[in-house]
């Protein structure tokens, strides 16, 4: 196989993957970049919220607020997540209602999850409420993307794409 051919494939696997098909190089980008760039804010805005401190994870009642550290810790979490390559596909799909809506979800699940980590909710109610709101909206978005593009929907299932996703990362890890 020539390297134009790998390249080729390369392309074609990328277009696929995102929904780029027949879609221009700069509509493509610009869909990742506005849709990392969203998560990214939402991300860097919770982590500066976020005071961290190195609890005891045997104390049972303490949250445990550390961060994640090394270089890429605030960006790997934003850009690798599924319901962003998710909006990404939606963000391809041709012009329409479905699609503004489907984005303003994704929007605001990234905005509302940013916050709540922002408040770092104590109670338990505050906690109920931040993770029923999380799922609702991480679910909602699921379905709109579904109705545009199925491939896009299963990507952004607020469960099934995680589990499936830290399954194959843990097959991955045993392997090698």
């Amino acid at each position: 196989m020539s390297m134009n051919d790998t390249l080729d494939d390369a392309r074609e696997a990328a277009a696929d993957f995102l929904n780029a098909e027949g879609r221009p190089a700069g509509h493509v980008l610009l869909g990742v970049a506005l849709t990392a760039g969203f998560a990214l804010a939402a991300t860097a805005f919770a982590s500066r919220a976020l005071s961290p401190t190195r609890d005891d994870p045997r104390d049972d009642d303490a949250p445990i607020t550390e961060r994640p550290r090394g270089p890429l810790s605030l960006i790997l979490p934003a850009v690798f997540s599924v319901t962003t390559l998710s909006a990404v596909r939606v963000w391809n799909a041709p012009a329409a209602r479905e699609r503004t809506v489907a984005m303003t979800l994704w929007a605001a699940a990234q905005a509302l999850n940013a916050v709540w980590i922002a408040l770092r909710p104590a109670s338990r109610n505050l906690q109920i409420a931040a993770a029923m709101s999380s799922a609702g909206l991480a679910a909602a978005f699921a379905h709109e993307a579904r109705k545009i593009d199925t491939r896009a929907g299963k990507l952004a299932a607020p469960v099934g794409r995680q589990v499936h996703m830290a399954n194959v990362v843990e097959e991955t890890a045993t392997v090698h």
